[in-house]
């Protein structure tokens, strides 16, 4: 059978995803990836929309970059799980507009808000697709 997500994100159908979450639209996946629960993150060009400080508000991925390096993430190479290091995967669509955004979870699967809706855990490239995108950039930074 497929489920709403499914059918947004067909990339989901028949892997090992499961919602760790109920709906909530306080936060989206930009500050979930930066473990943040109470604010949604954006840089709308506004300003009524939470985001770090010094930071370009442009839905752009570099601005996007410079709001993770704020936290203490720098760009990596891979996707991998890395013993002392979390990591976070930035998607954008096909002419590198910024969709989403995913953080790693201790074993190596990966964790997503997606939108208004639940959390999820998945595998890092299950969520490509219209919705999301793809993967553009995974970064790390020390765990704490």
């Amino acid at each position: 059978m497929v489920t709403d997500f499914e059918a947004l994100f067909p990339g989901l159908t028949g892997t090992r995803y499961q919602v760790t979450s109920p709906k909530n639209d306080v936060y989206n996946c930009i500050a979930w990836a930066a473990k943040d629960t109470q604010v949604w993150w954006w840089p709308d060009p506004g300003g009524q929309l939470y985001w770090p400080a010094g930071v370009q508000r442009a839905e752009a991925l570099s601005a996007f970059r410079e709001a993770f390096e704020s936290l203490g993430y720098s760009l990596c190479s891979n996707d991998g799980l890395e013993a002392g290091f979390e990591k976070i995967a930035l998607f954008a669509d096909g002419q590198g507009n910024p969709k989403h955004a995913a953080r790693q979870l201790a074993d190596g699967r990966w964790t997503s808000k997606l939108g208004e809706l639940e959390d999820i855990e998945h595998g890092l490239h299950d969520l490509q697709g219209a919705e999301c995108g793809g993967v553009v950039m995974i970064m790390k930074r020390l765990l704490p």
